[in-house]
Protein backbone atom coordinates (compact mmCIF):
# COMPACT_ATOMS: atom_id res chain seq x y z
CA UNK A 1 0.00 0.00 0.00
CA UNK A 2 0.77 3.41 -0.67
CA UNK A 3 2.53 5.01 2.28
CA UNK A 4 1.26 8.12 2.00
CA UNK A 5 -2.20 6.54 2.45
CA UNK A 6 -0.70 4.32 5.08
CA UNK A 7 0.06 7.37 7.31
CA UNK A 8 -2.91 9.23 6.91
CA UNK A 9 -5.48 6.15 7.83
CA UNK A 10 -3.41 5.35 10.77
CA UNK A 11 -3.30 8.95 11.71
CA UNK A 12 -7.42 8.86 11.23
CA UNK A 13 -8.10 5.43 12.99
CA UNK A 14 -6.13 6.80 16.17
CA UNK A 15 -7.88 9.69 16.34
CA UNK A 16 -11.06 7.91 15.68
CA UNK A 17 -10.24 5.84 18.64
CA UNK A 18 -9.88 8.46 20.93
CA UNK A 19 -6.11 8.95 20.73
CA UNK A 20 -5.08 12.91 21.54
CA UNK A 21 -4.81 14.40 17.76
CA UNK A 22 -1.00 15.17 18.72
CA UNK A 23 0.14 11.87 19.34
CA UNK A 24 -2.16 10.63 16.04
CA UNK A 25 0.17 12.61 13.72
CA UNK A 26 3.33 11.45 15.51
CA UNK A 27 2.65 7.86 14.85
CA UNK A 28 0.85 7.92 11.78
CA UNK A 29 3.96 9.81 10.29
CA UNK A 30 6.32 7.17 11.39
CA UNK A 31 4.06 4.89 10.23
CA UNK A 32 4.08 6.64 6.85
CA UNK A 33 7.77 7.28 6.93
CA UNK A 34 8.86 3.85 7.93
CA UNK A 35 6.85 2.06 5.44
CA UNK A 36 8.29 3.84 2.76
CA UNK A 37 11.85 2.40 3.85
CA UNK A 38 13.07 5.65 5.05
CA UNK A 39 15.38 4.91 8.10
CA UNK A 40 14.69 5.84 11.80
CA UNK A 41 17.47 7.87 12.13
CA UNK A 42 19.52 9.62 9.50
CA UNK A 43 22.54 7.10 8.21
CA UNK A 44 25.67 8.82 8.54
CA UNK A 45 28.92 7.32 6.53
CA UNK A 46 32.50 6.79 7.61
CA UNK A 47 33.18 10.72 7.33
CA UNK A 48 29.79 11.24 9.90
CA UNK A 49 28.35 12.48 6.59
CA UNK A 50 24.60 12.24 6.60
CA UNK A 51 23.71 9.48 3.15
CA UNK A 52 20.24 9.56 4.07
CA UNK A 53 17.97 11.50 6.41
CA UNK A 54 15.87 9.55 8.50
CA UNK A 55 11.78 9.60 9.77
CA UNK A 56 12.96 11.37 12.92
CA UNK A 57 15.05 14.33 11.40
CA UNK A 58 12.63 14.91 8.48
CA UNK A 59 9.73 15.06 11.54
CA UNK A 60 11.95 17.70 13.13
CA UNK A 61 12.47 19.68 10.02
CA UNK A 62 8.63 19.69 9.72
CA UNK A 63 8.25 21.29 13.05
CA UNK A 64 10.70 23.51 12.18
CA UNK A 65 8.58 25.14 9.41
CA UNK A 66 5.45 25.13 11.84
CA UNK A 67 7.21 27.64 13.99
CA UNK A 68 5.95 30.56 11.89
CA UNK A 69 2.44 29.40 11.92
CA UNK A 70 2.35 28.96 15.81
CA UNK A 71 3.68 32.36 16.28
CA UNK A 72 0.95 33.59 14.22
CA UNK A 73 -1.74 31.31 16.03
CA UNK A 74 -0.11 33.48 18.97
CA UNK A 75 -0.48 36.86 18.11
CA UNK A 76 -3.54 36.98 16.82
CA UNK A 77 -4.62 35.08 19.98
CA UNK A 78 -3.07 37.84 21.69
CA UNK A 79 -5.07 40.79 19.86
CA UNK A 80 -8.18 38.18 20.01
CA UNK A 81 -7.78 38.80 24.24
CA UNK A 82 -7.27 42.26 23.52
CA UNK A 83 -10.88 42.44 21.78
CA UNK A 84 -11.74 40.44 24.74
CA UNK A 85 -10.62 43.24 27.25
CA UNK A 86 -12.49 45.56 25.96
CA UNK A 87 -15.63 44.12 26.88
CA UNK A 88 -17.03 43.88 22.85
CA UNK A 89 -17.45 39.97 23.16
CA UNK A 90 -18.80 39.40 26.30
CA UNK A 91 -21.04 42.46 26.37
CA UNK A 92 -22.89 40.80 22.64
CA UNK A 93 -22.84 37.55 24.39
CA UNK A 94 -24.61 39.39 28.00
CA UNK A 95 -27.17 41.55 25.62
CA UNK A 96 -28.19 37.97 24.36
CA UNK A 97 -28.56 36.14 27.72
CA UNK A 98 -30.14 39.65 29.48
CA UNK A 99 -33.06 39.38 26.46
CA UNK A 100 -34.02 35.78 26.41
CA UNK A 101 -33.41 35.24 30.16
CA UNK A 102 -37.14 35.28 30.57
CA UNK A 103 -37.31 37.11 33.85
CA UNK A 104 -34.56 35.04 35.65
CA UNK A 105 -36.28 31.85 34.56
CA UNK A 106 -33.41 29.63 33.35
CA UNK A 107 -36.02 26.26 32.26
CA UNK A 108 -38.14 28.59 30.38
CA UNK A 109 -37.30 28.79 26.31
CA UNK A 110 -37.97 32.26 25.19
CA UNK A 111 -41.18 33.14 23.12
CA UNK A 112 -40.21 33.65 19.36
CA UNK A 113 -38.15 31.18 19.84
CA UNK A 114 -37.18 30.17 16.05
CA UNK A 115 -36.47 33.58 15.58
CA UNK A 116 -34.31 34.02 18.57
CA UNK A 117 -32.30 30.68 17.48
CA UNK A 118 -32.06 31.93 13.50
CA UNK A 119 -30.41 34.83 14.61
CA UNK A 120 -27.92 33.40 16.89
CA UNK A 121 -27.02 31.43 14.18
CA UNK A 122 -26.86 34.08 11.43
CA UNK A 123 -24.50 35.91 13.97
CA UNK A 124 -22.33 32.83 14.48
CA UNK A 125 -21.98 32.74 10.58
CA UNK A 126 -20.83 35.83 10.53
CA UNK A 127 -19.08 36.48 13.10
CA UNK A 128 -16.97 33.09 11.39
CA UNK A 129 -17.39 34.63 8.03
CA UNK A 130 -15.29 38.09 9.69
CA UNK A 131 -12.89 36.27 11.39
CA UNK A 132 -10.93 35.71 8.21
CA UNK A 133 -10.86 38.98 6.85
CA UNK A 134 -12.36 42.30 8.64
CA UNK A 135 -11.47 40.81 12.04
CA UNK A 136 -8.79 38.16 11.46
CA UNK A 137 -8.36 36.48 14.20
CA UNK A 138 -9.48 33.65 13.04
CA UNK A 139 -10.90 31.06 15.17
CA UNK A 140 -9.88 32.79 18.26
CA UNK A 141 -13.26 34.20 18.50
CA UNK A 142 -14.80 30.98 19.30
CA UNK A 143 -13.38 30.69 23.07
CA UNK A 144 -14.61 34.48 23.48
CA UNK A 145 -18.24 34.18 21.89
CA UNK A 146 -19.17 30.38 22.49
CA UNK A 147 -18.81 29.22 26.07
CA UNK A 148 -21.17 31.67 27.45
CA UNK A 149 -23.55 31.26 25.21
CA UNK A 150 -23.91 27.28 25.47
CA UNK A 151 -26.32 27.83 28.17
CA UNK A 152 -28.60 29.59 25.55
CA UNK A 153 -28.06 27.45 22.95
CA UNK A 154 -29.02 24.77 25.94
CA UNK A 155 -32.34 26.06 26.73
CA UNK A 156 -32.96 26.68 22.52
CA UNK A 157 -32.22 22.46 22.10
CA UNK A 158 -29.50 23.24 19.21
CA UNK A 159 -27.61 20.82 18.32
CA UNK A 160 -24.06 21.40 18.52
CA UNK A 161 -23.28 19.46 15.61
CA UNK A 162 -24.86 22.15 13.71
CA UNK A 163 -23.07 25.10 15.99
CA UNK A 164 -19.67 23.31 14.39
CA UNK A 165 -20.65 23.04 10.72
CA UNK A 166 -22.06 26.54 11.16
CA UNK A 167 -18.55 27.75 12.20
CA UNK A 168 -16.24 25.20 9.90
CA UNK A 169 -18.80 27.00 6.89
CA UNK A 170 -17.77 30.04 7.78
CA UNK A 171 -14.17 29.24 8.46
CA UNK A 172 -13.13 27.38 5.49
CA UNK A 173 -15.50 28.61 2.73
CA UNK A 174 -14.12 32.35 3.35
CA UNK A 175 -10.69 31.79 2.91
CA UNK A 176 -11.40 29.15 -0.40
CA UNK A 177 -13.33 32.05 -2.29
CA UNK A 178 -12.90 35.34 -1.09
CA UNK A 179 -9.36 37.03 -1.77
CA UNK A 180 -9.08 38.70 1.30
CA UNK A 181 -7.12 38.00 4.62
CA UNK A 182 -6.54 34.22 4.81
CA UNK A 183 -8.56 34.27 1.39
CA UNK A 184 -5.54 36.74 -0.26
CA UNK A 185 -2.84 34.35 1.67
CA UNK A 186 -4.46 30.77 0.37
CA UNK A 187 -5.84 32.09 -3.39
CA UNK A 188 -3.34 34.51 -4.18
CA UNK A 189 -0.49 33.51 -2.23
CA UNK A 190 -0.23 29.91 -2.68
CA UNK A 191 -2.61 29.17 -4.97
CA UNK A 192 -2.23 31.32 -7.99
CA UNK A 193 1.36 31.57 -6.94
CA UNK A 194 2.25 28.24 -6.96
CA UNK A 195 0.41 26.99 -10.09
CA UNK A 196 2.53 29.88 -12.00
CA UNK A 197 5.64 28.72 -10.75
CA UNK A 198 4.47 25.25 -12.10
CA UNK A 199 4.76 26.87 -15.80
CA UNK A 200 0.96 27.92 -16.25
CA UNK A 201 -0.25 31.49 -16.83
CA UNK A 202 -2.50 32.96 -14.41
CA UNK A 203 -2.49 36.59 -15.12
CA UNK A 204 -5.72 36.76 -16.65
CA UNK A 205 -7.72 33.89 -14.12
CA UNK A 206 -10.29 35.40 -11.96
CA UNK A 207 -10.00 33.39 -8.88
CA UNK A 208 -13.47 33.72 -7.32
CA UNK A 209 -14.91 32.99 -10.16
CA UNK A 210 -12.91 29.48 -10.39
CA UNK A 211 -13.62 29.15 -7.06
CA UNK A 212 -17.77 29.48 -7.70
CA UNK A 213 -18.75 26.84 -7.94
CA UNK A 214 -16.92 24.93 -5.16
CA UNK A 215 -18.35 27.35 -2.62
CA UNK A 216 -21.75 26.91 -3.56
CA UNK A 217 -20.73 23.22 -2.98
CA UNK A 218 -20.01 24.53 0.60
CA UNK A 219 -23.36 26.38 0.95
CA UNK A 220 -25.15 23.12 0.08
CA UNK A 221 -23.68 21.45 2.70
CA UNK A 222 -24.65 24.12 4.80
CA UNK A 223 -28.31 24.19 3.58
CA UNK A 224 -28.24 20.07 4.26
CA UNK A 225 -27.01 20.73 7.85
CA UNK A 226 -29.45 23.15 8.82
CA UNK A 227 -31.73 20.50 7.63
CA UNK A 228 -30.50 17.26 8.92
CA UNK A 229 -29.21 18.68 12.92
CA UNK A 230 -33.02 20.70 12.62
CA UNK A 231 -34.54 18.58 15.64
CA UNK A 232 -34.02 19.41 19.40
CA UNK A 233 -30.59 17.72 21.33
CA UNK A 234 -30.62 18.26 24.58
CA UNK A 235 -27.33 19.05 26.70
CA UNK A 236 -27.33 19.13 30.41
CA UNK A 237 -26.54 22.43 31.83
CA UNK A 238 -23.13 22.11 33.96
CA UNK A 239 -21.68 24.49 36.44
CA UNK A 240 -19.06 26.02 34.03
CA UNK A 241 -22.08 27.04 31.71
CA UNK A 242 -23.60 28.55 34.76
CA UNK A 243 -20.48 30.34 35.51
CA UNK A 244 -19.79 31.83 31.94
CA UNK A 245 -23.38 32.75 31.42
CA UNK A 246 -23.66 34.74 35.32
CA UNK A 247 -20.35 36.37 33.99
CA UNK A 248 -21.24 37.39 30.79
CA UNK A 249 -24.89 38.35 31.99
CA UNK A 250 -23.47 40.77 34.93
CA UNK A 251 -20.81 42.39 32.58
CA UNK A 252 -21.48 46.25 32.38
CA UNK A 253 -22.36 48.38 29.24
CA UNK A 254 -18.86 49.28 27.18
CA UNK A 255 -17.82 52.69 27.49
CA UNK A 256 -18.12 54.40 24.08
CA UNK A 257 -14.21 55.53 24.03
CA UNK A 258 -13.40 51.17 24.61
CA UNK A 259 -15.75 50.79 21.84
CA UNK A 260 -13.93 53.35 19.26
CA UNK A 261 -10.72 51.91 20.14
CA UNK A 262 -11.82 48.74 19.70
CA UNK A 263 -12.68 49.35 15.93
CA UNK A 264 -10.19 51.60 15.13
CA UNK A 265 -7.75 48.34 16.34
CA UNK A 266 -9.84 46.28 13.87
CA UNK A 267 -9.72 48.61 11.43
CA UNK A 268 -5.91 49.13 11.67
CA UNK A 269 -5.13 45.12 11.63
CA UNK A 270 -7.71 45.05 8.77
CA UNK A 271 -5.77 48.10 6.83
CA UNK A 272 -2.76 46.67 7.36
CA UNK A 273 -3.49 43.29 5.42
CA UNK A 274 -4.76 45.53 2.42
CA UNK A 275 -1.49 47.68 2.19
CA UNK A 276 1.26 44.27 2.81
CA UNK A 277 0.78 41.13 1.74
CA UNK A 278 1.43 37.95 4.17
CA UNK A 279 0.66 40.62 6.96
CA UNK A 280 -1.79 38.55 9.09
CA UNK A 281 0.72 38.44 11.82
CA UNK A 282 1.72 42.32 11.17
CA UNK A 283 -1.78 43.50 11.67
CA UNK A 284 -2.39 41.34 14.34
CA UNK A 285 0.65 42.90 16.46
CA UNK A 286 -0.40 46.54 15.49
CA UNK A 287 -4.01 46.04 16.49
CA UNK A 288 -2.85 44.78 20.16
CA UNK A 289 -0.14 47.72 19.96
CA UNK A 290 -3.80 49.85 19.38
CA UNK A 291 -4.92 48.43 22.31
CA UNK A 292 -2.30 49.53 24.29
CA UNK A 293 -1.40 52.73 23.32
CA UNK A 294 -4.58 54.38 23.34
CA UNK A 295 -4.97 52.75 27.16
CA UNK A 296 -7.81 50.09 26.77
CA UNK A 297 -5.38 47.27 27.84
CA UNK A 298 -2.99 48.88 30.33
CA UNK A 299 0.97 48.35 30.37
CA UNK A 300 0.32 46.41 33.95
CA UNK A 301 -1.94 44.28 31.89
CA UNK A 302 -0.48 43.50 28.88
CA UNK A 303 1.71 40.78 30.03
CA UNK A 304 -1.19 39.02 31.44
CA UNK A 305 -3.70 39.67 28.36
CA UNK A 306 -1.38 38.60 26.03
CA UNK A 307 -0.45 35.26 28.13
CA UNK A 308 -3.72 34.55 27.98
CA UNK A 309 -3.83 35.05 24.50
CA UNK A 310 -1.12 32.79 24.01
CA UNK A 311 -2.56 30.27 26.01
CA UNK A 312 -6.18 30.25 24.43
CA UNK A 313 -4.22 29.09 20.96
CA UNK A 314 -1.51 27.18 22.51
CA UNK A 315 -2.96 23.23 21.78
CA UNK A 316 -4.32 24.40 18.56
CA UNK A 317 -0.59 25.57 17.75
CA UNK A 318 0.73 22.86 18.78
CA UNK A 319 -1.23 20.20 16.25
CA UNK A 320 -0.54 22.63 13.59
CA UNK A 321 3.28 21.83 14.60
CA UNK A 322 2.78 18.43 14.54
CA UNK A 323 0.76 18.59 11.15
CA UNK A 324 3.55 20.65 9.44
CA UNK A 325 6.16 17.72 11.01
CA UNK A 326 3.51 14.81 9.30
CA UNK A 327 3.60 16.29 5.99
CA UNK A 328 7.62 16.84 6.03
CA UNK A 329 7.61 13.29 6.41
CA UNK A 330 4.82 12.24 3.51
CA UNK A 331 6.33 14.64 1.63
CA UNK A 332 9.93 12.66 2.16
CA UNK A 333 8.23 9.70 1.34
CA UNK A 334 8.56 10.70 -2.50
CA UNK A 335 4.97 8.47 -2.97
CA UNK A 336 2.86 11.70 -3.49
CA UNK A 337 3.30 11.89 -7.17
CA UNK A 338 3.29 8.06 -7.76
CA UNK A 339 -0.29 7.65 -6.32
CA UNK A 340 -1.60 10.72 -8.53
CA UNK A 341 -0.09 9.36 -11.24
CA UNK A 342 -1.47 5.91 -10.83
CA UNK A 343 -4.89 6.88 -10.02
CA UNK A 344 -4.60 9.29 -13.38
CA UNK A 345 -3.93 6.29 -15.04
CA UNK A 346 -6.60 3.56 -14.17
CA UNK A 347 -8.62 6.21 -16.37
CA UNK A 348 -7.55 6.27 -19.82
CA UNK A 349 -7.15 10.01 -20.54
CA UNK A 350 -10.87 10.93 -18.97
CA UNK A 351 -11.12 13.77 -18.02
CA UNK A 352 -13.82 13.26 -15.19
CA UNK A 353 -11.80 10.23 -14.20
CA UNK A 354 -8.71 11.68 -13.80
CA UNK A 355 -10.42 14.88 -11.91
CA UNK A 356 -12.05 12.34 -10.04
CA UNK A 357 -8.82 10.79 -8.66
CA UNK A 358 -7.16 14.04 -8.56
CA UNK A 359 -9.68 15.46 -5.52
CA UNK A 360 -9.24 11.98 -3.72
CA UNK A 361 -5.71 12.71 -3.79
CA UNK A 362 -6.09 16.13 -2.33
CA UNK A 363 -8.71 14.84 0.11
CA UNK A 364 -6.37 12.32 1.62
CA UNK A 365 -3.61 14.19 1.88
CA UNK A 366 -5.48 17.49 3.79
CA UNK A 367 -6.87 14.70 6.00
CA UNK A 368 -3.95 13.76 6.92
CA UNK A 369 -1.93 17.21 7.23
CA UNK A 370 -5.22 18.97 7.88
CA UNK A 371 -3.98 22.29 6.84
CA UNK A 372 -5.15 23.65 3.31
CA UNK A 373 -2.45 26.12 3.03
CA UNK A 374 0.14 23.49 3.05
CA UNK A 375 -1.41 20.77 1.16
CA UNK A 376 -1.51 23.29 -2.12
CA UNK A 377 2.29 23.71 -2.54
CA UNK A 378 2.60 19.66 -2.09
CA UNK A 379 0.38 19.17 -4.81
CA UNK A 380 0.57 21.45 -7.44
CA UNK A 381 3.50 20.71 -9.28
CA UNK A 382 2.46 17.35 -9.84
CA UNK A 383 -0.99 18.29 -10.67
CA UNK A 384 -0.68 20.99 -13.19
CA UNK A 385 1.66 18.89 -15.92
CA UNK A 386 -1.36 16.50 -15.60
CA UNK A 387 -4.50 18.80 -15.71
CA UNK A 388 -2.33 20.22 -19.30
CA UNK A 389 -1.67 17.19 -20.34
CA UNK A 390 -5.24 15.74 -20.42
CA UNK A 391 -6.64 19.63 -21.98
CA UNK A 392 -8.25 21.13 -18.79
CA UNK A 393 -8.45 25.22 -19.20
CA UNK A 394 -6.52 27.09 -16.79
CA UNK A 395 -9.86 27.90 -15.30
CA UNK A 396 -10.79 24.56 -14.29
CA UNK A 397 -7.10 23.53 -13.83
CA UNK A 398 -7.11 26.42 -10.53
CA UNK A 399 -10.61 24.83 -9.66
CA UNK A 400 -9.43 21.57 -9.78
CA UNK A 401 -6.22 22.68 -7.47
CA UNK A 402 -8.08 24.48 -5.61
CA UNK A 403 -10.91 21.81 -4.33
CA UNK A 404 -8.21 19.55 -4.11
CA UNK A 405 -6.73 21.66 -1.62
CA UNK A 406 -9.58 22.55 0.19
CA UNK A 407 -11.29 18.96 0.16
CA UNK A 408 -10.48 17.55 4.01
CA UNK A 409 -9.48 20.94 5.78
CA UNK A 410 -13.00 20.20 6.99
CA UNK A 411 -13.27 16.89 8.55
CA UNK A 412 -10.08 16.65 9.23
CA UNK A 413 -9.07 15.74 13.14
CA UNK A 414 -5.91 18.28 12.95
CA UNK A 415 -7.38 21.26 10.92
CA UNK A 416 -8.33 24.51 12.57
CA UNK A 417 -11.53 24.61 11.03
CA UNK A 418 -12.85 21.68 13.12
CA UNK A 419 -10.10 22.06 15.97
CA UNK A 420 -11.50 25.83 16.77
CA UNK A 421 -15.58 24.91 17.22
CA UNK A 422 -14.52 21.99 19.26
CA UNK A 423 -12.79 24.13 22.01
CA UNK A 424 -15.20 26.35 22.30
CA UNK A 425 -18.58 23.77 22.49
CA UNK A 426 -16.72 21.36 24.91
CA UNK A 427 -16.01 23.34 27.59
CA UNK A 428 -18.64 21.71 29.42
CA UNK A 429 -17.34 18.10 28.10
CA UNK A 430 -20.73 17.48 26.18
CA UNK A 431 -18.92 18.38 22.51
CA UNK A 432 -17.32 14.99 20.98
CA UNK A 433 -14.27 16.30 18.81
CA UNK A 434 -14.26 13.51 16.21
CA UNK A 435 -18.19 12.80 16.77
CA UNK A 436 -19.49 15.68 16.83
CA UNK A 437 -16.92 18.23 14.60
CA UNK A 438 -14.66 16.09 12.54
CA UNK A 439 -17.55 13.70 10.98
CA UNK A 440 -20.49 15.84 10.78
CA UNK A 441 -17.79 18.54 8.76
CA UNK A 442 -16.67 15.76 6.95
CA UNK A 443 -19.78 14.22 5.54
CA UNK A 444 -21.83 17.80 4.87
CA UNK A 445 -18.65 19.18 3.29
CA UNK A 446 -16.27 17.39 1.52
CA UNK A 447 -18.82 15.05 -0.43
CA UNK A 448 -21.09 18.33 -1.80
CA UNK A 449 -17.21 19.92 -2.50
CA UNK A 450 -16.03 17.04 -3.71
CA UNK A 451 -19.27 17.43 -6.37
CA UNK A 452 -18.79 20.70 -6.86
CA UNK A 453 -15.05 20.20 -7.85
CA UNK A 454 -16.12 17.54 -10.33
CA UNK A 455 -18.36 19.93 -12.04
CA UNK A 456 -16.11 22.82 -11.87
CA UNK A 457 -13.01 20.68 -14.06
CA UNK A 458 -15.97 19.71 -16.65
CA UNK A 459 -17.79 23.30 -16.79
CA UNK A 460 -15.18 25.53 -16.85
Amino acid sequence: MNAVMIGVIVMLVLSVSRVHVVLSLVIGAFAGGLSAGLPLTDIVDAAGTVTQKGVMSHFQSGLQNGAGIALSYAMLGAFAMAISHSGLPHQVAGAVIRKIDAQGRKDVIPSGVNAVKWSLLLGVLAMGIMSQNIVPIHIAFIPMIVPPLLMVFNRLQIDRRLLACVMTFGLTTTYMFLPYGFGAIFLNEILLANIAKAGLDVKNINIMQAMAIPALGMLTGLLLAFVHYRKPRIYQDRQVDTDNETSAAKTPEVSTYRSVVAGVAILACFAIQLIYRDALMLGALLGFSVFMMLGVVRRSDADSVFNKGIQMMAMVGFIMIAAQGFAEVMKATNQIQPLVEASASMFAGSKAAAAFAMLMVGLLVTMGIGSSFSTLPIITAIYVPLCVGLGFSPLATVAIIGTAGALGDAGSPASDSTLGPTMGLNVDGQHDHMRDSVIPTFLHYNIPLFIAGLIASLVL
